[in-house]
């Protein structure tokens, strides 16, 4: 029996694991100090992560080679987390839709900046969402904390299922590590540990929850799978080198930038867009 343990975790597909964990770890713990903190400082953090998804995803996607395109693209965002640095949040909204507009308008023959023009979308989906949901109150840090939750935990029994079980591959064209027993095992353990964290938050578990953990555990996954998806599309390993050994930002929270957007949306269509975080968890 301990041969056989032995040599389980002495394959090659277990390899990666110290690194996962270590970069979790970092990660996790500057999170969980700057969720805490809310308010301006975690709006910060956030336009910080935008401001690295866009160079990271330009890099990727070589978007920087269309010029002036780029030049304006990345002004523009500036411009719009300058304005959700101070608390501007419409106006940050706005100036980002507008140049995304602006810039579909004037490439619309050519089409030579889709890419750079999803950078921007996306970026933008990186940094505005978070902060407001977050906001400065319990609803924020509560619908935040359950996010997380939900995502490392499809994330990390994702990872230990697929291993452990093997099985047919989720889509082998896109990632050919992930494993259909893996997704399964992530989606269950998601719904589980989010229900498990309203429980304890707030002393009980509405079907909406864990509809809404359900929903947000596959975002998460998709998020995963699309970024694979452009890394395959062009070619490159990792997002970045942000994190030593291991790669860029993206490839650290691209599934919780899509369970995110997607808290963000169903919290504003509740509550509506100045506080998102009381559609979830009305405290």
């Amino acid at each position: 029996m301990g041969l056989e343990i032995r040599r389980f975790f002495s394959q090659g597909s277990w390899s990666d694991l110290r690194s996962r964990l270590i970069s979790a770890v970092i990660l996790g713990i500057l999170v969980l100090i700057l969720v805490s903190a809310g308010g301006w400082w975690f709006r910060l953090l956030c336009c910080v992560v935008g401001f690295i998804v866009f160079d990271e995803w330009s890099r990727m996607t070589r978007a920087k080679r269309v010029r002036p395109h780029f030049s304006f693209a990345r002004r523009t965002f500036y411009f719009s987390l300058l304005a959700f640095a101070f608390g501007f949040e419409l106006a940050s909204a706005l100036i980002l839709a507008a140049g995304a507009a602006f810039l579909a308008f004037v490439d619309r023959d050519e089409r030579k900046a889709d890419w750079l023009l999803g950078g921007l979308v996306y970026a933008g989906v990186a940094a505005l969402p978070p902060a407001l949901l977050r906001g400065s109150d319990p609803s924020g840090l509560l619908t935040i904390g359950f996010i997380v939750t939900i995502v490392w935990s499809t994330d990390i029994f994702a990872y230990f299922t697929g291993r452990s079980i093997g099985g047919p591959k989720l889509m082998p064209i896109v990632s050919p590590k992930k494993t259909i027993s893996g997704a399964l095992g992530g989606l269950v353990a998601g719904v589980a540990f989010g229900s498990l964290f309203a429980y304890v938050a707030i002393g009980s578990v509405s079907v909406f929850l864990i509809v809404l953990a359900c929903a947000l555990s596959i975002a998460g996954q998709a998020g995963d799978l699309y970024e694979s998806w452009i890394k395959r599309r062009f070619g490159v390993k990792d997002s970045g080198r942000l994190i030593p050994g291991h790669g860029g930002l993206m490839d650290r929270i691209d599934a919780l930038i899509v369970a995110i957007a997607l808290a963000w949306i169903v919290g504003a269509l509740v509550s509506g867009f100045t506080d998102p975080a009381a559609g979830i968890f009305p405290v």
